[in-house]
């Protein structure tokens, strides 16, 4: 059999077939054509990565990748090389009011792969900067159900649900209506809500109460206020409530949302999130949360397993997508495939509040593969 491209020799861990071996992995026409031993590319190029490991491709779930169209968004194709991603899930850049320069500027001529939770709020996140933080979902008169709808029928193809922002920053005086909103598009449109929060009110509890099994809750380890465990480390009831019937744990880490004190209790009551993302964006790509695969190494210093970092970053967020082509090397999927190294060293991890963890081990991108092919 000839392949386009073979990496071979690596590492290889799926989670999605639960698969953690040496092995060589194929590409064909864009896609993953084979997972073996001494696969041969007679004709096509092959890349020995012994001694690196192999994944499907990363999914940031939570980015804000609309460069120059807002202040907080970054260049996608760079930051996804950095980082080994293969596919940023911009969340809530672009409202419906400015989706369309997002799309033709932004999206359409990235080969990084871009899906967007688009914002309810008709301009989206427009005035987010350390200077300036103006609440995009303070305003009630923002909220647009109308034209989020429009614009989702229309572009099915990239968008996969819609974004909304609470708490006392996001939203201030509407309180909790915002949400209300953009889950009556919900309803409407059939796609997910992806709800940020952050300091009350509205409380953590009341937020997760309105979600449905399918949206996802992202700074689920944010620090106090609106942490998701008490004082004494016990979690919320309401937060388990929210997973029993199917409401998405996700990190989107940023700059005010990933705590150490948080991440332990969690961790410690057998609690880790469903997807791990970084919520990069212009004002924390320098630190603390720097990138998805920085965000990664902070479970390896959790004591999480490799392989449920992994799923977490891989199979899980495309279970979250609704796009089960992705995060994985199954045969047939999407030629996407993230390598990476880990580095043994002391390397100190500070969450959003200043705390440093010192880890043992750091996630290093060493390339990627999109689309069967290796970016030049």
């Amino acid at each position: 059999m000839t392949y386009d491209l073979v990496l071979k020799n690596g590492r290889v861990i799926d989670p999605s077939q639960d698969m953690d071996r040496v092995a060589d992995v194929a590409f064909l026409d864009g896609k993953v054509a084979a997972v073996g031993e001494s696969l041969e590319s007679a004709a096509g190029r092959s890349r020995d990565v012994a001694g690196k490991i192999v994944t499907p491709g990363l999914i940031d779930l939570h980015t804000h990748v609309y460069w120059g169209g807002t202040s907080l968004g970054i260049e996608p194709e760079a930051y996804a090389r950095s980082s080994a991603v293969t596919t940023c899930v911009d969340t809530g850049s672009a409202g419906p009011g400015n989706f369309p320069g997002f799309r033709k500027h932004v999206i359409d001529p990235c080969n990084t792969r871009i899906l967007v939770y688009l914002h309810v709020s008709f301009a989206g996140i427009y005035g987010f900067a350390p200077g300036l933080m103006v609440g995009e979902s303070h305003d009630l008169r923002l909220m647009a159900p109308r034209e989020t709808a429009e614009v989702i029928e229309t572009n099915r193809d990239v968008i996969v649900g819609i974004k909304v922002r609470i708490g006392r920053h996001a939203s201030g005086p509407s309180g909790i209506a915002p949400l209300q909103v953009a889950l009556e598009v919900a309803e409407e449109t059939g796609l997910p809500v992806m709800a940020h929060i952050d300091e009350p009110p509205p409380s953590y509890e009341a937020v997760l109460d309105l979600l449905r099994g399918g949206d996802v809750l992202t700074h689920c380890f944010r620090p106090f206020p609106n942490a998701p465990v008490r004082g004494d480390g016990e979690i919320k009831p309401a937060v388990l409530a929210a997973r029993e019937r199917g409401v998405y744990f996700d990190i989107g880490h940023g700059m005010g949302s990933f705590s150490w004190k948080t991440a332990r209790a969690m961790m410690a009551k057998g609690f880790p999130p469903d997807t791990i993302s970084s919520d990069v964006h212009a004002f924390c790509i320098n630190g603390p949360a720097y990138d998805q695969i920085t965000t990664m190494s902070k479970f390896l210093a959790l004591d999480m397993p490799l392989s449920d970092i992994v799923a977490a970053s891989t199979v899980n967020a495309a279970k979250v997508l609704n796009r089960p082509e992705l995060g994985s090397l199954r045969p047939g999927s999407v030629g996407d495939a993230s390598i990476l190294s880990i580095e043994e060293g002391r390397f100190e991890l500070a969450d959003v509040r200043g705390e440093v963890s010192t880890g043992t081990q750091l996630i290093r991108s060493k390339g990627v593969v999109l689309g069967g092919e290796e970016p030049r």
